[in-house]
């Protein structure tokens, strides 16, 4: 995701490069990483930076790509090998850990990896996979025998070469939610950018203590806090995996001032049980996208602490900026070009109405994709994918994949991923929305709506909500309330809904909607449906699914269960 450039002019830019700020800093004084118990200074990273990159360059065929494949939970080495990378002009691919057999090794072996860095918790997942070139050479940080084979370029001095602005620096695969991952292509300069564009705007200095709980491998992680805390100068807290119950007390021993976060931790952390202290912190500021318009007024109030969520897209096509007098809900207003259009008559869409209480009334007609008109200058690509590239710009337009909507004002507000388009009864809307209302009800932490076929024709609306007990899940009590609801569509009522404590999640805390789509109700976790449309919810039986299968297959559409 991007920051939000809201500057009236650009801010200083202190190092052109990533290469060029590893290079900066230096002192043996001042705490750049802490980890667990482990510290390291600002020195030790420009060593352990400089004799990765020595070794990389030993070793690495100067006729094909100079692709690193980092398969890490956030640990100080993934730090260490981003700095390698950006010192000679290599690439870190981020490999995603929750990616199995030929997936993962298609990963590795697309992006032309030539070497794969791993930790030995990982090494079962590469289990009989042909990393082809990487094959020869995995590194397994802490194993000794890996550490033997750095060992001889320990004393490296830091690389002076002048790296170009559009050097690829990492190679970040999409989330995966949707499909077959793409991997988004993000230069040196273009990060800087970014990274400079944020802590102009939010303020953040070489005192910032950055919490890095959110995938390193994941965009949102590299461009709010990987490159932030290269900028500044400041310290990072490193969490090897995001833990609701272990945010706190982690803003506490590193006395963490600024965090980034992306989908649903902020409902998480809300979850975890309520303390009169909670507010009682360092923490300054927190800046992510996606989280609830709930969460995020719950999550200040809770702790003390200003949440700035924001709207930008991996690929850098369109970003859109925020004000301090900008509506609840609002993304922010876009600048010119951004438009929300419909993708097949390439018309914009009329504009969003609310009633008194800020419900949106007109979501059937209102909802398009949000598009920027002026065209990709932020967009560099997807490696070897024309296909992908394309689809992001047409006629000569950049499309974001993201649906939105916008008031009589411009102010834009975010509908969903092109994903979470569902059509039921002839009719087209989207996920979020739905989300949002379904997340009112008290016993709700988190609400993952998605298309499940119709035994007929078209969707019907499944949710998985996720429940803090199971137990107190009624199915009467959520009858009445979405009944009580005044803006949730005729259509958007769920005919399918489970019930989980355990919602499967991309490491980047977004429900994995493909899975709950491919489950469906064939889970053994409790599923309430309404066997016909107007009926009360009513738990999903064994009998049930048989005659519902009976239904499909008496109408032609066992395929359709076979579509994820």
């Amino acid at each position: 995701m991007l920051p939000p450039m809201t500057t009236a002019s650009p801010p200083p830019i202190p190092f052109p490069t990533i290469a060029e700020a590893v290079r900066a800093h230096t002192d043996p004084d001042r705490v750049a990483i802490r980890f667990e118990d482990e510290t390291y200074t600002w020195a030790d990273h420009a060593r352990a930076c400089a004799q990765r990159a020595a070794w990389f360059t030993a070793v690495a065929d100067p006729g094909a790509p100079p692709h690193i494949g980092v398969l890490l939970d956030n640990t100080p080495e993934f730090y260490f090998w981003l700095g390698a990378a950006a010192l000679i002009g290599a690439t870190v691919v981020g490999i995603n850990p929750t990616r199995r057999g030929a997936e993962l090794a298609r990963d590795v072996t697309f992006t032309d990896c030539q070497v794969v860095v791993t930790e030995t918790r990982h090494l079962s997942l590469l289990d009989g996979l042909d990393l082809g070139p990487a094959n020869d050479h995995l590194v397994v940080v802490d194993d000794p025998a890996s550490a033997a084979v750095l060992a001889p370029f320990a004393d490296a001095p830091l690389p002076t070469a002048d790296i170009p602005k559009k050097t690829t620096h990492v190679l970040l695969f999409t989330s995966g939610t949707s499909g077959a991952p793409k991997a988004c292509i993000l230069t040196q300069g273009r990060l800087m950018l970014q990274g400079s564009f944020l802590v102009h705007n939010m303020g953040l200095g070489d005192d910032t203590v950055l919490y890095a709980m959110m995938p390193m491998f994941h965009s949102n992680a590299i461009i709010t806090s990987y490159v932030p805390w290269l900028v500044t100068g400041g310290t990072v807290a490193v969490r090897r995996k995001f833990s609701a119950s272990g945010f706190l007390p982690d803003v506490r021993k590193y006395r963490v001032t600024y965090f980034n976060y992306v989908g649903k931790p902020l409902s998480y952390i809300l979850a975890t049980p309520e303390q009169p202290d909670d507010a009682d912190t360092t923490l300054r500021l927190a800046f992510g996208n996606e989280g609830s318009d709930l969460d995020i007024e719950r999550f200040s109030a809770r702790f003390g602490v200003p949440v700035v969520d924001g709207y930008g897209s991996t690929e850098g096509g369109a970003s859109i900026s925020r004000s301090a007098d900008m509506p609840k809900g609002s993304l922010g207003k876009a600048g010119p070009g951004i438009c929300i259009l419909d993708p097949e008559t390439l018309a914009e869409m009329p504009p969003a109405r609310f009633d008194t209480e800020g419900r949106l009334l007109n979501a059937d007609e209102c909802i398009g994709e949000i598009v920027n008109k002026n065209g990709a200058a932020g967009f560099e690509g997807y490696y070897k994918n024309d296909e992908a590239n394309a689809q992001r710009i047409r006629h000569g337009w950049y499309w974001t994949g993201d649906l939105g909507y916008a008031d009589a004002d411009g102010w834009i507000y975010f509908g969903g991923r092109d994903f979470e388009w569902l059509r039921v009864d002839g009719e087209n809307f989207a996920a979020a929305p739905i989300e949002r209302i379904l997340a009112r009800h008290p016993a709700v932490v988190l609400a993952g709506v998605y298309a499940v076929p119709d035994e007929e024709v078209g969707d019907q609306v499944m949710v998985t909500l996720l429940v803090r007990d199971p137990a107190d899940f009624d199915p009467a009590d959520f009858d009445e309330f979405l009944g009580e609801q005044t803006d949730l569509g005729t259509k958007w009522s769920p005919r399918y809904v489970r019930i989980t404590t355990d919602l499967p999640v991309t490491e980047s805390q977004k429900p994995l909607k493909r899975l709950l789509r491919r489950e469906r109700w064939d889970t053994t976790e409790p599923v309430f449906w309404r066997p016909a449309k107007g009926a009360p919810l009513q738990p999903m039986t064994d009998d049930d699914r048989t005659a519902l299968l009976a239904e499909f297959a008496r109408h032609g559409r066992t395929a359709a269960l076979d579509v994820v």
